[in-house]
C-alpha cells in the first residue's frame, strides 16, 4: 500500500510542477493561432535555400501545431516547394519548441535549461537543413507527389487548412488550446506522467548510480531509447525529470528531451518516405551527434548547475499548483475517454 501512495503522490508532485505552466502554454498557442494565418509558413519556405532552411527553424519554434498536425503540414511544405532541408529543420524544430512545451519546461528546469534547449534544437535543426540541402541536389519539384492527399491528424481537425482570414474570437483560442491542442497530447501525456512517477517510486538510486555514474554509455542508451519512442515534447518533460532526480546527470537528460521528440519511429518513418533512406541516415545522424555533444557540453560546463525544480513536498503546493493539477488531470481523462 504504501508503494501505490507514493506512486500516485510523485506522478501528483510532478504533474504540478508543470500543469500552471502548460495551461498558460496552451491558452498563449491559441492566441498566435488566432494572429498566424494558416498559409503563413508556405509562403516563406517556398524556395530551395539557405534562407528557407533558417526561416522553417525560426517559424516553427513558436508555431501552435499539435504534435501529430506536424508531419500533415510538413508534407504540404513540400508540396509548396520547400526545400528538404527546410522540411526537416521544420520537423525538427516544431515539435520540441512549442508555446506549451517553453512554458512546461521553465517549469521543471528553470530559464537557463529552457533556453538552452531552445537554442540548442534551432542549431540542430539549420545544421540538419544545411547538410541535406547540400547533398540534396536533385530537383525538388520532381519529387513532389501531388497526387497523395494531406489529410488531417485526427478527428478534431487540427490541421485543418484555412485560406480564409477570420477576426480574432477568444473562443476559437480555448477552443483550439484545449479541444485540439490539449486532445492531441493528453495520452501521452498521462503516460509521460505515470513512467515519470514509476521511475521515482519503484527503481531505486542505488541502483542507477553505478550506471549513471558511466556518463558516455548513459548519453548512448539514453538515445537508444528516445530515438523510436513516440513522445511529444511536453510528455517527454516528466520523464526527463524522473531521471535527473533518480541521478542521472543534466545532459543525458537533456539528450532524451532533444532526441526524442524529433526522431519517433512515426517521424522517421515519414522521413525516409518522402526524402529517402540517405536524407534519414542524415537526419537522424545529426540529431544524435550534436544532441550529444550539446548534452557533453552541458555535463561539463554547467555541471554545478541545479536546474530541476520539482516540488519536494505535496505541503509546499500552493492553491494554484493544485487547482491547476486537479484540472489538468480531469482534463486528461475527459480528452482520452472522448476519443475512445
Amino acid at each position: 500500500m504504501n508503494y501505490i501512495y507514493e506512486f500516485f503522490n510523485n506522478m501528483f508532485i510532478i504533474a504540478s510542477a508543470m500543469s500552471f505552466y502548460i495551461l498558460i502554454g496552451l491558452v498563449v498557442a491559441g492566441v498566435m493561432k488566432q494572429l498566424i494565418s494558416d498559409d503563413f509558413v508556405s509562403k516563406h519556405l517556398g524556395d530551395n535555400s539557405l534562407v528557407s532552411v533558417v526561416k522553417a527553424t525560426i517559424l516553427g519554434i513558436p508555431l501552435p501545431v499539435c504534435s501529430c498536425s506536424v508531419i500533415p503540414l510538413a508534407k504540404g511544405l513540400q508540396k509548396e516547394g520547400a526545400s528538404p532541408g527546410a522540411v526537416q529543420s521544420f520537423l525538427i524544430s516544431a515539435p520540441i519548441t512549442g508555446a506549451d512545451s517553453i512554458a512546461a519546461t521553465y517549469s521543471f528546469f528553470g530559464w537557463f535549461f529552457t533556453l538552452y534547449r531552445l537554442f540548442t534544437s534551432m542549431l540542430i535543426a539549420i545544421t540538419v537543413g544545411i547538410i541535406e540541402n547540400f547533398f540534396n541536389k536533385r530537383d525538388i519539384g520532381a519529387t513532389i507527389d501531388t497526387t497523395e492527399p494531406i489529410s488531417c491528424c485526427s478527428s478534431t481537425g487540427c490541421c485543418d487548412s484555412k485560406s480564409e482570414d477570420s477576426k480574432f474570437s477568444i473562443p476559437k483560442v480555448f477552443s483550439y488550446a484545449f479541444d485540439i491542442l490539449f486532445a492531441d497530447i493528453a495520452k501521452s501525456l498521462l503516460w509521460g506522467l505515470v513512467i515519470g512517477a514509476l521511475f521515482l517510486t519503484f527503481i531505486p538510486k542505488s541502483l542507477l548510480q553505478e550506471l549513471y555514474s558511466h556518463t558516455v554509455l548513459t548519453y548512448f542508451l539514453v538515445l537508444i531509447m528516445a530515438m523510436p519512442l513516440y513522445v511529444c515534447a511536453t510528455s517527454s518533460l516528466p520523464i526527463a525529470a524522473a531521471f535527473i532526480v533518480g541521478g542521472m546527470s543534466t545532459g543525458g537528460a537533456f539528450i532524451f528531451l532533444s532526441a526524442g521528440p524529433a526522431t519517433n519511429s512515426v517521424t522517421m518513418g515519414v522521413v525516409a518516405s518522402m526524402f529517402g533512406k540517405r536524407s534519414l541516415l542524415i537526419y537522424l545522424g545529426v540529431i544524435s551527434i550534436l544532441s550529444i555533444l550539446f548534452g557533453y557540453l552541458l555535463d561539463n560546463y554547467f555541471s554545478n548547475l541545479k536546474v530541476i525544480k520539482i516540488v519536494e513536498h505535496i505541503e509546499e503546493l500552493s492553491y494554484v499548483d493544485i487547482m491547476s493539477t486537479v484540472l489538468m488531470f480531469m482534463m486528461i481523462f475527459y480528452y482520452i475517454w472522448r476519443k475512445r
